[in-house]
């Protein structure tokens, strides 16, 4: 099959102590990749800043910043250094710029202007001038768009510059619309930075980037070079360690993505606690444990997906407080419950003790809700279900407001299929499955954001479920179908195609589907009721 095929053709990822012994000679600190920027500062400057951009281009941002202030200080005179803050201070990618970080990089770019030698090195300037500039009279997309426009020109006027094209991919990637399902700033990126990839193997921006050029289903398996390269490019950084769990996590390479986020995960705990100390989690480390979880959750790794909700529990702080942080906390005890189908763990979950600023967040507190809302569902508490209800349309009313359209779109989704789960409970079962049939098709107009693996639960799976509850057999094998079209390697999608084989008879579907449940979850927990359906399966 599709999904075994691809655990059999991506192999496990090297661990972290595996990359660094790859690159023996080299100190840890070298470990980041190799980046050729030329600039007008001084000659002792170039190395420095050369070291900084390399660590810029994998999303270290704090060292990233660290790198470009001291190179600021060594050399007053070099306006490429304070360009190096101003984009240290934007999380391009991620999310819009705290008025915090407008203010720092804009402070830089104003120190940097008078300084600036070369029309090249002013174009820089100018090209990331145009995020920071009138942020009370353009929002975040606004702004994007126009850094994306800048870099084009500047990437047109100097085409030799590969760094001017690796800045310009990822201004597409960044710019790439989450509705569009032709992928046209994902593919326009990709090309741009193949042929750079074949020039410049060891270019660490240009591997990141092209993993996220290639997170979308139809392109996922074009990645896999990238990501089994960029580990080993930037052995010495934790989201490098991290990003080829993107493309593994999209083809379903479950032990691949498991291999790829420890490794990720252990450097961040040792960073975490160099620079904070006990009780604080750095928010990478919170996004490589929630792909963590996710993977384990597929392969019917539940004790070890229970460690990643029990650590996660016990921190006490986030920094920065950011949306990974907070999305990763948020969903990490919610998948635990949802995907276990515990639906009493997933009616009593609230938000997490953790101190952090959740008001900031109410796609946290959405995702929260809906995972109550079908606990409460499934246990019979309609007026529970009927209050989730409320707080949800509030909370997608919320992110309009906040001019969130993807978290909003979200949130959409989760308020359709809690109420089908409410009208299902009260018999109406047409109604029913056609809010949730409306979650799913919404939910398919859209492309997930970077910050998850997968949603906790897929609305199409939910889709299928219903269908199985309402004696369709048919029609739920076709939505489970379609849903890992998009989401391979499903644990539940895959059980539920084999629930429907068996309520429609298909002995000989039956037992295919055991077998890929089977080989999805080699390794899997013993207890694991569901695979003692699927191991029984292939003995009849």
């Amino acid at each position: 099959t599709a999904i075994a095929a691809s655990l059999l053709l991506v192999p496990v990822t090297a661990s972290r102590a595996q990359m660094v012994h790859d690159h023996g000679a080299m100190p840890p600190e070298a470990q980041v990749g190799t980046v050729n920027f030329p600039i007008s500062c001084k000659p002792e400057s170039q190395a420095a800043f050369s070291h900084g951009v390399a660590i810029l281009h994998s999303f270290w941002f704090e060292e990233s910043l660290k790198a470009f202030s001291a190179l600021g200080t060594a050399d007053p005179a070099c306006a490429m250094a304070q360009w190096g803050v101003a984009m240290s201070s934007w999380y391009e990618l991620w999310y819009p710029a705290t008025p915090d970080m407008l203010k720092a990089g804009a402070a830089a770019l104003a120190k940097a202007q008078p300084l600036a030698k070369t029309e090249r090195e002013a174009a820089y300037l100018a090209a990331i001038g145009s995020y920071f500039q009138d942020p009370d009279k353009q929002d975040h997309r606004a702004r994007s768009l126009a850094y994306e426009r800048a870099m084009e020109a500047l990437h047109a006027r100097y085409p030799d510059d590969r760094e001017a094209a690796v800045f310009y991919a990822l201004s597409l990637n960044a710019t790439q619309s989450p509705g569009d399902k032709t992928y046209a700033n994902l593919v326009k990126a990709a090309a741009i930075l193949e042929p750079i990839l074949a020039e410049q193997p060891n270019h660490p921006g240009v591997a990141h980037y092209l993993i996220h050029s290639y997170d979308a289903p139809p392109l996922a398996e074009r990645g896999l070079a990238a990501a089994q390269a960029y580990g080993k490019i930037a052995p010495a950084v934790p989201h490098a360690l991290h990003m080829p769990s993107h493309i593994f996590t999209r083809v379903g390479a479950w032990p691949a993505s498991i291999a790829s986020n420890i490794a990720s995960v252990q450097a961040g705990r040792d960073y975490q606690a160099r620079t904070w100390g006990p009780g604080v989690v750095w928010d990478q480390t919170m996004h490589g444990l929630d792909y963590l979880e996710y993977a384990y959750l597929q392969t019917g790794q539940y004790a070890a997906a229970r460690q990643v909700v029990d650590e996660v529990a016990a921190y006490q702080k986030a920094m920065p407080p950011t949306l990974a942080s907070g999305y990763a906390v948020a969903v990490i005890p919610a998948r635990y419950a949802v995907e276990r189908r515990d639906w009493t763990a997933a009616a009593a979950l609230r938000t997490p003790s953790m101190a952090f600023p959740w008001e900031r967040f109410p796609l946290a507190e959405a995702l929260i809700t809906h995972a109550h809302a079908l606990g409460a569902a499934h246990l019979g508490d309609l007026a529970g279900v009927e209050a989730d209800i409320v707080k949800l349309a509030a909370l997608r009313e919320a992110l309009l407001a906040a001019k969130e359209p993807f978290w909003a779109t979200q949130a959409e989704v989760q308020l359709k299929s809690a109420q089908a789960m409410l009208a299902q409970a009260r018999g109406r079962n047409d109604e029913a499955l056609g809010l949730m049939r409306a979650a799913a098709d919404l939910e398919g107009t859209m492309e997930k954001a970077p910050v998850m693996p997968g949603y906790v639960v897929p609305a199409r799976e939910l889709l299928g479920d219903m269908l199985l509850e309402m004696n369709q057999p048919a029609l739920a094998l076709a939505e489970y179908d379609r849903s890992l079209q998009t989401e391979p390697g499903r644990f539940r999608s895959v059980f539920g195609e084999m629930r429907a084989a068996q309520q429609m008879g298909d002995a000989t579907g039956q037992r295919r589907y055991g077998a890929q449940l089977l080989a999805l979850t080699d390794g899997a927990d013993s207890a694991v009721p569901e695979l003692a359906a699927a191991r029984a399966a292939g003995t009849h």
